[in-house]
């Protein structure tokens, strides 16, 4: 009796050390205090102790280890992967092969790997004070101290950035396009391919573009159409002609708040008394008309590219050949559908997150997936293996479904319930109080443990045991099978 405690303690401290020790093959069941047993939806094992606050997942060719909602660790060996979260996402640290990032509450993060050509690339930021980048190449090498100098690249939707005593001065760069700002956002000149413009604004602005080439990702070159764009005491004049060159010429204009209108080749959209007025739309390139007053809770179209009809909050009917999206007396309905010829998906949801039925086909492989939350009482999933799960409580998976940190971090914490059952191998199993009671099935096997191990039963193709108070009551042989002709 006592070296059988002594083992079980043993082995707890190992995996707290985080040296993984040997499952044995009839596990060691003493409930919430330590349980190792088989994975039920996947091949490998699985130790869990104290409660919820901590577990060991082994699998053919990763780990994983967390002590909820502390810190959890995982990696993969066949795809070279790791990943480490400390407060869920206060600290976090991911590695795919040579690449890392390593961050603080998202404002420090240190990250690099290899590029293309075979270079490593590290990156230290402090956000949003201090930008740095080093590598051997020198042209990738920049740094940053905000406002006051600094260069920044491939950052921020921006290829280069450069300021000084900013916003007293700043240029940004995207493709061919450089802007020099002066005391941003009031002035700034602007030079690219064929264009040129300025602003003081919100007082008035001009930009003007030349029809001009590019080379497309294949080698052809490709026409890039002129404009010309003028605002006066913006947003309340504006004027826009695009596509200059072109076929698909267009030409809008705004005086706020009488009317706007927008006229192309393929598209007509005329607008009075915005916000609160009518716009009318005539999309001749999707086929559909639409009438609103005002958008977005008053909406009305129909055509083969669209059909709306929508009076908010009462209710709203949109769809097209591929999408579907109805709600009523929103928030309390909703329904979305996706379909096409090969696969579809539908998300009907309650009160936003208080309901949701999530169904999934393949409909070449003739698959099903389906997943059904309840808040904060249970999430239910069957995958498209056949796989299904089922937990009580659900506290934040509702809200961010298939999410891993929240897996990993916070779910051990309130699944007071667990149900598993694998359709393929037919293995089942289910647990309540984090192993207080536990069973698991199997086509040739049994398995049973209550009252932190108080009481135990396995059967198997051996035969049937018992144990009360850790103590062995016998063991039953299986009966002889016959023996075949």
């Amino acid at each position: 009796m006592s070296g059988r405690r002594t083992a079980c303690w043993s082995l707890l401290c190992f995996h707290l050390a985080g040296v993984p020790a040997p499952v044995r093959a009839d596990g060691i069941a003493l409930g919430p205090l330590y349980q190792d047993f088989r994975l039920t939806l996947d091949v490998g094992d699985r130790t869990e102790a104290v409660g919820p606050f901590y577990y060991c997942e082994r699998l053919e060719d990763s780990k994983l280890w967390a002590v909820p909602p502390v810190m959890s660790y995982e990696s993969s060996s066949s795809v070279d992967y790791g990943r480490f979260e400390f407060l869920w996402k206060a600290i976090t640290y991911r590695r795919y092969g040579d690449e890392y990032r390593f961050q603080i509450l998202q404002l420090f993060n240190v990250a690099g790997g290899g590029t293309q050509s075979e270079t490593n690339v590290h990156r230290f930021t402090l956000f949003p004070l201090y930008f740095h980048q080093w590598s051997d190449i020198p042209e990738r090498n920049y740094w940053a101290l905000v406002p006051i100098y600094g260069t920044i690249k491939d950052r921020l939707f921006r290829d280069e950035i450069r300021f000084t005593l900013f916003p007293l001065y700043g240029r940004t760069r995207k493709r061919d396009l450089v802007t020099d700002n002066y005391l941003y956002p009031v002035f700034h000149r602007r030079r690219g391919d064929g264009l040129t413009g300025w602003q003081a604004w919100p007082l008035v602005g001009y930009e003007h573009k030349d029809l001009t080439w590019k080379t497309n990702v294949w080698g052809d070159a490709e026409m890039v159409g002129g404009h010309d764009k003028s605002f006066a005491l913006w947003p309340l004049f504006l004027h826009q002609h695009t596509g200059v060159g072109t076929t698909n010429e267009a030409r809008t204009e705004t005086l706020m708040p009488f009317y706007s209108f927008s006229h192309a080749p393929q598209r007509i959209s005329e607008s009075f008394l915005w916000p609160f007025g009518v716009t009318h739309i005539i999309d001749r390139e999707k086929k559909y008309e639409e009438w609103q007053a005002p958008w977005p809770l008053i909406v009305f179209a129909h055509g083969e590219g669209k059909t709306t009809r929508r009076v908010f909050p009462f209710f709203s009917q949109s769809h097209n050949a591929t999408l579907t999206s109805d709600w009523y007396v929103w928030p309390v309905y909703k329904l979305n559908r996706f379909e096409t010829e090969s696969q579809a998906r539908e998300r009907m949801r309650i009160l936003l997150f208080l309901y949701s039925d999530v169904r999934a086909t393949n409909k070449e492989a003739q698959k099903s997936l389906r997943q059904i939350d309840l808040w904060p009482l249970f999430t239910a999933r069957r995958d498209f293996e056949g796989r299904s799960r089922l937990q009580l409580l659900s506290l934040v998976e509702p809200i961010l479904p298939n999410n891993r940190g929240v897996e990993n971090n916070l779910s051990p914490l309130w699944s007071l319930w667990r149900s598993e059952k694998n359709r393929r191998t037919g293995a089942t199993s289910q647990s309540l109080l984090w192993n207080l009671y536990r069973r698991e099935t199997a086509p040739e096997r049994r398995k049973c443990s209550l009252l932190f191990g108080l009481f135990q039963y396995q059967s198997g193709p051996t035969g049937k045991r018992w144990r009360l108070f850790y103590l062995p009551l016998g063991t039953t042989p299986a009966a002889a099978r016959p023996a075949s002709s």
